[in-house]
């Protein structure tokens, strides 16, 4: 899936909603540990009454890495679930040297098939070269996070006042294109998102901290939407975490689509 054809997916949906998949054993409804695979079967659920809302999904793979080999299991019976027309993101964050990276690159794109991965810039561009060298897939690079760490290093100043953020993304845009180069741009960060949209102004990013972590959508749109939206906001506890009943699935579809009813809005004011 290339830049176009997910403009083309957020344009038919008018959304450009995420949704993360963070499935906890110990937060899933209790009547799904009856299931042969209670996590399957709650991102299932998730799937089924968030699919026509969503443009993305993303497991966070330690989420499932943390249950063992039946975890692995689970998430590629998950992967394999999600419709092929909605872009799919390991939340896997590698980051390693070139050698190493073409193995997680192998791993990830080729024996489990996603669309995207996350990758840590730290080591450098022979550490994320790797990842860019499949076609149709994207290295969705962390630049701007939305956690209280990222002032440790990523607002470090270098001698030209540039924020080592900015840095990230100014010098990873010679290794990739928008077509397989994203970033990912915290919701928490305001008027940084278009700091960053100023450095990238044709690239996606991918934007958590909404929900839970008290990120602004209208900010979002405002400081970062561009000409083909170039904005996956992603929701994680928001939805698959707002009931734990039976029908737990269409309190997640309820969340959503007041998501995606707010990204039409903002679709229109700012995407035209």
């Amino acid at each position: 899936m290339n830049h176009q054809a997910l403009f083309e997916q957020i344009k038919k949906k008018a959304s450009y909603l995420c949704v993360g998949l963070d499935p906890v054993m110990e937060r899933i409804p209790r009547h799904l540990l009856k299931a042969p695979d209670p996590i399957f079967e709650f991102g299932r659920q998730i799937i089924d009454h968030t699919a026509d809302l969503a443009v993305a999904y993303k497991p966070n793979i330690a989420f499932y890495e943390a249950l063992g080999a039946k975890g692995w299991e689970s998430l590629q019976k998950t992967l394999d679930y999600i419709p092929r027309d909605i872009l799919t993101i390991a939340d896997a964050k590698r980051g390693d040297i070139g050698n190493t990276s073409a193995l997680y690159a192998k791993a990830f794109f080729q024996q489990m098939d996603f669309d995207a991965i996350t990758v840590a810039p730290y080591m450098g561009k022979d550490s994320v070269q790797p990842f860019l060298e499949f076609d149709n897939k994207w290295v969705i690079l962390l630049a701007l996070t939305s956690n209280e760490g990222n002032q440790d290093f990523q607002m470090f100043r270098n001698e030209k006042g540039r924020h080592l953020y900015e840095e990230v993304i100014t010098k990873s845009q010679e290794w990739g294109t928008k077509d397989n180069l994203m970033f990912v741009v915290g919701a928490t960060r305001g008027e940084k998102i278009g700091t960053a949209r100023a450095l990238a102004p044709e690239h996606f990013f991918l934007v958590p901290g909404i929900g839970a972590q008290g990120g602004s959508l209208e900010d979002v749109a405002k400081y970062g939407m561009n000409a083909s939206c170039g904005l996956l906001v992603n929701s994680s506890r928001g939805i698959i975490y707002a009931s734990t009943e039976q029908d737990f699935g269409k309190f997640a579809q309820k969340e959503a689509e007041k998501l995606q009813q707010q990204m039409e809005k903002y679709l229109q004011q700012y995407c035209q």
